[in-house]
């Protein structure tokens, strides 16, 4: 309630504004809250878009390192290879007590496809440009030259080398190449290097899709987000492979950073959801305070009559200028009767909705037949005042099971007041038609009424249940009322387990019509 106080402390100078600078007012604190939780949104929205493109750049640079060591791996095993040979060959000289100058072919005469070289004379010799008496003192053009010549034959060693590699490789199968330890254990190093700490599940393929090893708790979930990456692309497309890679964990780590954003989120929209309901209650109140100072005028026009009309007798009792026959009192008496029955009547009838909203009322439903009641509340009193008026009514029962469970004195006081609504909202220049109709649906009693009156408009249609509301008519104050039937109407089917529904049209007419539950025969 703290938070909700500052809202509801506006009430009274929201109420107090003119209506143009309220609504200005409300339109732009609203507009300001969706624009919020708009710039929210997509802020978090970029922030894990951010994220994503962080992971992803750092997922692929893993891959690609993982796979140049892979094939370093590769290389390093090969000059491995080749240094071993070569000190098993000097070895074998050794142990052979050779001449050092003297010229041998060591070992295998082909390593692994590329012819091998002369170890002991392969270095040109420096000296052959040195002065014997100096060798400190040689020409700086004699100098580079030999260099040069060193370079050179150093250069054309690492070309064999590289050559030989190259030839190897391509006799062996993608399948000889692959270590999937060493491959296991660089990816899992490149991927805590790049930041990139979330287990993860990997595959290798073949060059045609055939799959060649799996890792032991591989598992399909997250495999939406796959990342590849092509294992030895230097090669011949045969001897290729593709290295598939996924992380369960993947979404959310990723939606992870939402999280920060979520307090704050919920936090404005609570606040919104509060703002709109504070304009909720505000346009309430103010069509409550519109239907306060509308059935207080209505009520002050009703009281005046009955008022006028009881002062007006008084009077002429009390006047002993005025010659009192019999029939004079008994008029009087009349009059007085009748203005107090209608005054007390409306005093109750307000008196008592405070009890109908509250369900207080005290009820005494009995087996009715509704048909019957219907038939003589129309033919007692409703029937003659519409012929007076030059109107007729149309009676159709055809209900098959008219019994339902109703209090006998509000059942009466429904239709009647149904019925009295239809004479007050008639048109003048055309006779009043009522057509009053029952019938049966499944276990369900309908009574319709319906008139060719005025009408009442859509917007006005959601509203004639609600208590005090009145249908505006213009200036014409002939329609007397303090806006309380229909929703005492209502209020009693409701009570009873029942519905009541109206369609309308303007100037064609209203029907109304009430859904009881029936009785069983």
């Amino acid at each position: 309630m703290t938070v909700l106080a500052p809202f509801f402390n506006i009430f009274p100078y929201l109420c107090g504004m003119k209506r143009w600078v309220t609504w200005s007012i409300s339109i732009g604190i609203g507009v300001s809250f969706v624009v919020l939780l708009v710039l929210q949104t997509q802020y978090t929205a970029m922030m894990v878009k951010m994220r994503t493109d962080q992971f992803d750049e750092s997922v692929k640079r893993s891959l690609d390192q993982a796979s140049h060591d892979l094939e370093r791996n590769e290389t390093f095993n090969y000059l491995e290879g080749i240094v071993s040979n070569y000190v098993e060959d000097l070895t074998q000289v050794n142990n052979e007590h050779e001449q050092p100058h003297s010229k041998k072919v060591l070992g295998n005469p082909t390593l692994m496809g590329v012819q091998r070289f002369d170890t002991i004379n392969m270095m040109p010799r420096l000296s052959l440009g040195m002065n014997q008496q100096n060798p400190y003192a040689v020409p700086n053009q004699q100098f580079q030259m030999a260099m040069r010549n060193a370079y050179l034959y150093q250069k054309g060693i690492l070309d064999e080398v590289i050559y030989s590699i190259l030839y190897s490789a391509s006799e062996n199968s993608f399948e000889e190449r692959i270590d999937t330890k060493f491959l296991d254990a660089c990816l899992r190093m490149d991927l805590e290097q790049n930041g990139v700490t979330l287990p993860f599940h990997f595959s290798i393929l073949t060059s045609d899709g055939r799959e060649l090893y799996r890792c032991p708790d591989y598992t399909e979930n997250g495999n939406e987000h796959t990342y590849t990456q092509i294992l030895f692309r230097n090669d011949p497309s045969s001897k290729m492979g593709v290295m598939k890679v996924h992380f369960p964990g993947r979404s959310k780590y990723v939606r992870g950073v939402a999280r920060l954003m979520m307090p704050a989120m919920v936090f404005t929209l609570i606040l919104f959801v509060t703002f709109m309901f504070t304009i909720y209650l505000f346009v309430r109140q103010r069509k409550i305070d519109e239907m306060k100072n509308d059935f207080v005028n209505n009520m002050t026009h009703e009281f005046k009559t009955p008022i006028a009309s009881l002062s007006l007798a008084a009077q002429m009792l009390a006047d002993e200028s005025v010659n009192k026959t019999p029939s004079m009192y008994e008029n009087l008496g009349k009059v007085i009767d009748t203005e107090t029955k209608r005054l007390r009547y409306q005093v109750e009838k307000v008196l008592q909705m405070s009890l109908y909203d509250h369900d207080n009322i005290a009820l005494k439903p009995v087996e009715l037949n509704a048909d019957d009641l219907v038939e003589s509340i129309i033919g007692t009193s409703f029937a003659l005042k519409v012929e007076r008026m030059g109107g007729e009514i149309e009676a159709q029962f055809d209900a098959e099971n008219p019994n339902v469970y109703f209090d006998e004195m509000h059942f009466t006081n429904v239709v009647s007041t149904l019925l009295d609504n239809a004479v007050k909202y008639r048109r003048e220049e055309v006779p009043l038609r009522l057509v009053v109709r029952t019938w049966n649906q499944g276990k369900k009693y309908f009574l319709s009424i319906r008139d060719n009156g005025i009408g009442i408009k859509k917007e006005d249609l959601k509203r004639v249940f609600e208590k005090f509301y009145r249908v505006h008519t213009g200036n014409q104050h002939n329609v007397k009322g303090f806006g309380l039937g229909l929703a005492y109407v209502k209020n009693m089917v409701r009570q009873h387990k029942g519905t009541v529904k109206v369609e309308s049209e303007v100037g064609q007419g209203t029907t109304f019509t009430l859904v009881l539950p029936t009785l069983e025969n």
